[in-house]
């Protein structure tokens, strides 16, 4: 067994104010699921989340800080509101600023004067999309941000971001460490892709599912209103085709969904463009759902060009698809009627739905009695409905994507009818 074992900054001195605790012995096993007949690896023991018997930070001499990065999901406001209510409720911290425009808001040379959060200001911010904070993308300039922080007086960190952002949560920490400097940092993981390693769902996933889905039931009745009508709808999913995958279960009116996991062949007899041919002449209509990271191998990607999170540009694949459709069908001689849709933006800028608000709340919570109890250089993880503390370094060496043999897919395959197979990259 393999204990993911947690940064503490010292001896917790100061008694909780809250009623009960979770023990700092207890463990949660990664995998429940055992095969007795496959290879063995050294299994993973993750720290329970959970408010603890004893505090580090003294609350009435406590200062937190808050930061949002990367782009949108649902929820933002929610973690910030539960953040905040959990500190100054929950333990009696008297003193949260809100660092303004993500990583650029840790420096006062290029961002904004932090926010003093009150009770007034968290109030209401929960039923808005967005993020109350404003974000940005970015790397950070580790030095000048801890030196900021130290400056402020800053106790703990609040990071709230994807992978990119994590990775700057550990360089901060890192640095924080290095110099001595007591400052708990810890994460929480944000995006609607669901790809973040040890956690089984992130927040704002399920509200960006629901939204694709109302996009798709508007699709299907664009594609069923005209003869040989086709709904091209592009989502979000760069390096994982989890919202593709849920939305077409969800919705029941995909006949197509192309994931960045699977490589699929647009030409010849057994490709994609062949299958839509054969699916529109049979039925007269077509669905298809196509996550934005899927068939990159297709195009021309010429030099790899990068953001300012250093993640790398994908070509777009959703006007891309939609010239080839055009051109195959033309050549063809079959008459067809095809739409486009793309709603990736309007899927992660609306207020979170009642599960994934819940989901925030319990992510933000255990993220405070993380901090509070002086751990440090860690995220909430979510595993088999246990919240748990994973190191920085670990979250971040990994990505998480689709298992083709997983119920996920199947039930993508089982809605769809679909049979990769036949058009095989």
């Amino acid at each position: 067994m393999a204990i993911m074992n947690i940064t503490s900054l010292g001896e917790a001195r100061f008694a909780s104010p809250l009623p009960f605790h979770i023990s700092d012995k207890a463990r949660v096993v990664f995998k429940v699921i055992v095969d007795p007949d496959a290879p063995q690896s050294e299994e993973m023991l993750f720290e329970v989340a959970g408010p603890r018997e004893k505090l580090f930070f003294d609350p009435k001499k406590t200062r937190a800080g808050i930061v949002t990065c990367g782009g949108l999901c649902p929820g933002l406001n929610n973690v910030i509101r539960s953040l905040y209510l959990q500190l100054h409720h929950g333990y009696g911290v008297h003193e949260v600023l809100g660092f303004v425009d993500g990583y650029q808001g840790l420096d006062p040379w290029r961002g904004s004067e932090p926010i003093p959060l009150t009770p007034s200001f968290v109030e209401d911010i929960h039923k808005e999309g967005g993020t109350a904070l404003n974000t940005s993308r970015g790397p950070v300039d580790v030095n000048v941000a801890v030196d900021n922080l130290i400056r402020r007086k800053i106790d703990m960190l609040f990071v709230v971001g994807g992978d990119g952002t994590q990775r700057g949560g550990a360089e901060i920490f890192q640095e924080a460490k290095r110099r001595g400097h007591a400052l708990a940092v810890v994460g929480i993981p944000k995006t609607i892709d669901n790809d973040v390693a040890f956690v089984s769902r992130t927040f704002g996933y399920v509200t960006a599912v629901e939204e694709a889905a109302k996009a798709i039931n508007c699709a299907h009745t664009e594609a069923h209103s005209v003869h040989n009508g086709i709904s091209l709808v592009k989502i979000m999913g760069r390096h994982a085709g989890f919202i593709a995958a849920g939305a077409t279960v969800a919705s029941q009116d995909v006949n197509f969904t192309l994931v960045p996991e699977v490589a699929f062949a647009l030409d010849g007899e057994n490709g994609f463009l062949a299958a839509l041919k054969q699916r529109v002449q049979n039925r007269a209509h077509a669905v298809i759902l196509v996550a934005e990271g899927a068939g990159q191998h297709l195009m021309d990607s010429g030099a790899d060009q990068f953001d300012a999170s250093g993640n790398r540009k994908f070509k777009d694949i959703g006007p891309f698809l939609r010239e080839r459709i055009e051109s195959y069908l033309k050549a063809e001689d079959v008459p067809f009627a095809l739409r486009y849709f793309d709603p990736s933006y309007l899927i992660r800028s609306v207020p979170a739905i009642a599960e994934d608000a819940i989901l925030c709340d319990s992510f933000a919570r255990n993220a405070v009695h993380a901090a509070m109890a002086g751990k440090t250089g860690l995220v909430i993880g979510l595993q088999h409905d246990i919240f748990t503390h994973v190191p920085i370094e670990l979250l971040t060496a990994h990505k998480k994507q689709l298992d083709l043999n997983s119920p996920a897919w199947l039930g993508v395959l089982a809605t769809t009818g679909q049979n990769f197979a036949q058009y095989p990259a």
